[in-house]
């Protein structure tokens, strides 16, 4: 039997699992962070479409009836619960495909978890609109406005709660934290003020935060690739 054999890669080494323990928890630890960096969605179209949603829809509220019943633009009160809705609906699709995206590829109690969380959403969302739109009707406009925007946050920030819990992830946990201790502040200030605070610390934080994220997984790749080279680098030259 004869063949010619100088096609073969000369690189068959850099298969070889590295004989250095250190090399090889290294190898070890930037495969995991690669995983858990595919496996993780991308955080600023998870929060950029919630922040602007809330930027624009409690803003909108805090126009159409200010502090102290003050208006500053003369609009009826279904425009700005209609827009703040149809952006909460938006979003939350957008947040669903970027969700189905990453966690598509997983198989058992995690993608259940996921579907499970998305229907609690769902659902969630769908009962607050069936009580409160009968009981909002026998209330004057600002507290029906404060009704309708309190709960709906309220259960936005216990579902994120609930999301971190479940996962495990501290950061959504403490955004649901945030949300739910700026609701607080804000039924409490009242009508008019509820929706500034929503608006510029609910909203306004989840696009800075999106920022935040989205730099700090940059650093995290760019880290994880001068390892990467550093690693292969070393294993090279061995």
């Amino acid at each position: 039997m004869t063949g010619n054999f100088d096609h073969e890669p000369a690189d068959d080494h850099d298969e070889l699992p590295p004989a250095d323990p250190a090399a090889a928890l290294r190898l070890i630890a930037e495969q995991q962070a690669e995983a858990a960096r595919q496996l993780s969605p991308n955080l600023l179209w998870y929060y950029w479409p919630w922040g602007l949603a809330w930027l624009i829809g409690f803003g909108l509220l805090f126009l159409h009836l200010g502090p102290n019943g003050r208006v500053f633009v003369d609009m009826p009160l279904w425009l700005p619960l209609t827009t703040l809705f149809t952006l909460l609906i938006g979003a939350g699709i957008i947040s669903g495909i970027t969700g189905a995206r990453t966690y598509g590829q997983i198989t058992g109690d995690s993608r259940r978890r996921g579907k499970w969380y998305g229907l609690a959403w769902g659902l969630g969302f769908s009962g607050v609109m069936a009580v409160l739109g009968p009981v909002s009707e026998h209330l004057p406009e600002d507290l029906a406005g404060l009704l309708w925007a309190g709960v709906s946050v309220g259960l936005t920030g216990a579902l994120h709660m609930a999301g971190g819990a479940i996962w495990l992830d501290r950061s959504l946990f403490r955004l649901g934290v945030w949300i739910s201790v700026i609701n607080i502040v804000g039924v409490i200030a009242g009508p008019g003020w509820h929706a500034l605070v929503i608006s510029l610390a609910g909203g306004g934080g989840m696009l800075v935060a999106g920022v935040v994220f989205l730099l700090r997984d940059r650093a995290r790749g760019a880290t994880l690739a001068r390892s990467t080279r550093s690693t292969r680098s070393t294993r090279s030259n061995r």
